[in-house]
């Protein structure tokens, strides 16, 4: 009965199939939790455009007294600013009127011979300036400007929003902590498992002289590569469930932030080959530091 000889062992080698699973799987866990929350941030973005104030003007202003208001308010910091260009308009008492006939139905110019609406600016505020005490702030300074009559914002609008915003972020931020540590302990477990079948090999390496820097080499090696192609692997399927979400979810692109989603997809990749990295480096120490009647 023929024989055929077992195939060695090399320093360094593990299960290559379950490590890369395991932690791309891992990564994907974590990236799609990011892509969730990336999503999340560009539907806050939305949703705090709606915070907008409206500046009513005094009756019979010049155009000269009009443009200087204008100009002013429209260089402050407070504006929202989208693609080089300031979210403002100005709003005609007719345009008011016109407004409140077709909202209404009722038309007041029929008894009425003066116009009681006024000319006015609406902005949206930048998000920067959206709690309730900055918010205050701006309008008595608007306020106090020569050819404003009154400023007004919707002061339960931004109250709700600050406070849902905050519940949101509290809850969000504790799935992540739980998430973060649940993926490194799956990840560290797993290198750990895999390693488990080099621990003889470690130990001979270690009785017949090979210094702890020459045996951890490989493996540190191997895991960091590892770990990279996980990562890469689990930023391609999210690529590939992001494009495909955005052609079968209409306006889902208007939530996408390019920029953010490159730097998740470093992150994973990155964060990959550390979690591997040392995961790799607590196994192959702790065999290292084993008696012999531990390894059994």
């Amino acid at each position: 009965m023929a024989t055929y000889p077992r195939k060695k062992k090399r320093l360094g080698q593990f299960k290559f199939g379950s490590v890369l699973f395991s932690t791309t799987l891992s990564l994907f866990i974590v990236g799609l939790f990011g892509v969730i929350l990336i999503q999340a941030k560009g539907l806050t973005s939305m949703i705090r455009e709606n915070i907008e104030m409206q500046v009513f003007l005094d009756k019979n202003l010049s155009e000269t007294e009009l443009e200087a208001l204008e100009t002013n308010l429209k260089n402050r910091p407070f504006v929202l600013r989208k693609a080089d260009s300031v979210v403002f308009r100005f709003i005609s008492d007719e345009e008011a009127a016109q407004t409140f006939i077709e909202s209404t139905g009722e038309d007041f110019t029929q008894f009425l011979e003066d116009n009681p609406l006024r000319d006015s600016f609406v902005f949206t505020l930048a998000e920067e300036f959206q709690t309730s005490e900055q918010i205050e702030q701006i309008s008595q300074e608007i306020q106090s400007a020569p050819g404003v009559f009154e400023v007004s914002y919707m002061t339960d609008l931004v109250d709700s929003i600050n406070k849902n915003l905050l519940k949101i972020s509290l809850v969000m931020g504790g799935f992540i902590l739980i998430l973060v540590i649940t993926v490194v302990m799956l990840i560290n477990n797993t290198i750990r498992l895999a390693l488990f079948s080099q621990r003889f090999l470690i130990r001979s390496m270690q009785l017949v002289g090979a210094t702890r820097g020459f045996i951890r080499k490989p493996f540190l090696i191997r895991a960091w590569v590892f770990g990279m192609i996980a990562g890469l692997v689990a930023s391609l399927i999210l690529f590939g469930l992001i494009s495909y979400t955005r052609t079968a979810i209409e306006g889902f692109a208007l939530l996408q932030n390019e920029e953010l989603l490159l730097i998740l997809f470093g992150v994973l990749i990155v964060s990959g080959g550390i979690l591997s990295f040392f995961s790799t480096l607590r196994a192959v120490n702790k065999y290292l530091n084993m008696s012999l009647d531990e390894l059994y």
